[in-house]
């Protein structure tokens, strides 16, 4: 590999983490009900679609308790036997995971890696944590294990403060969340491949690669799915812009970004904005995104790919 790269990773959070994101109970109308699934039923086959109709690679992050559904599970096999890579978003999707005992810890990356190895036929060599959150403990874990590449760190000003915001406005209203706030230090992680240290949020000696998740250079504002899709696409070609100095632009989306309101999500779409902007419009924005992206030079890879490349790590 050479020159400038670009990758597109998609978390395949379902539904029911949504509603506990939120605070909510998961409601009991068929129509919502029969969407708990939506995004290895529907979400999928478009980024199967999205993928093949801009010619790119994605790095899709599965939750290992979601393949003990054969269904969800001979989905995922099908992009993977396409070409796409699967790697570990860990087995039960806590939020609280880099706070829980090591051995706990250990054993959910673990777990979550064996369910994926089973469903795909491939192990995962990368990690992403629920809700971007890690710590010493959970990178010392990730080391012993033998991980090749994490991409969790998200060291950006607007995100930190709007779930700040969210998570107080829940209390108020009397609504917990799964969630839990990262410390602020990671707002001085570097927002460039690198090999972490201890802490972790500084430069150092550990084995494996953190491809952090893409902000602007400047003011670090989020260059993810729900605010290319919520820039529309003239909005997204900016952002492109300004990422296009970086030796790796590192994309990152959800399942939800493919999935729309009528999927039967009416009952989230109070809470998710992104719901609230036609599935075709937010599809041209991140359309848009990645071909500014290609027209400037990046080459979409693997995020795998990406974490072997020489010279990419500062």
């Amino acid at each position: 590999m050479s020159g400038r790269l670009a990758a597109v990773s998609i978390d395949l959070d379902e539904v029911p983490n949504y509603f506990a994101l939120h605070g909510l109970a998961v409601p009991e109308r068929s129509g919502t009900a029969g969407a708990l699934h939506a995004v290895y039923e529907k979400a999928l086959p478009r980024v199967a679609g999205f993928a093949a109709s801009h010619g790119i690679p994605v790095t899709l992050f599965a939750i290992g308790r979601d393949l003990a559904r054969p269904a969800s599970a001979a989905a995922l096999r099908a992009l993977s036997d396409a070409g796409h890579a699967v790697e570990n978003h860990s087995y039960g999707h806590r939020y609280d995971l880099s706070r829980l005992p090591r051995a706990d810890m250990a054993r959910d990356v673990l777990l979550g890696a064996e369910a994926i190895a089973e469903a795909v036929g491939r192990r995962p060599t990368g990690f992403r944590a629920p809700g971007y959150t890690v710590s010493d403990a959970l990178f010392d874990v990730l080391d012993t294990l033998g991980v090749e590449f994490d991409s969790s760190v998200f060291p950006c000003p607007p995100y930190y403060a709007a779930k700040v915001l969210a998570m107080g406005v829940q209390r108020a209203q009397g609504r917990g969340s799964a969630a839990v706030l990262d410390t602020p230090r990671v707002l001085v992680a570097p927002r460039r491949p690198y090999r972490p240290g201890r802490p972790w949020y500084r430069r150092g000696g550990r084995r494996f690669v953190e491809l952090p998740i893409q902000v602007t250079p400047g003011p670090r504002l989020p260059v993810i799915g729900a605010s290319v899709a919520l820039a529309g696409a003239a909005g997204a070609r900016l952002l492109a812009r300004a990422c296009a100095g970086e030796a790796l632009v590192n994309l990152e989306l959800h399942g939800m970004d493919f999935l729309d309101r009528s999927d039967g999500l009416e009952a989230l779409a109070r809470y998710q904005p992104e719901l609230r902007v036609p599935l075709g419009r937010r599809l041209e924005a991140l359309g848009a995104f990645v071909e500014e992206t290609a027209r400037r030079g990046a080459r979409f890879v693997r995020l795998d790919e990406a974490a072997r490349e020489r010279g990419l790590v500062e």
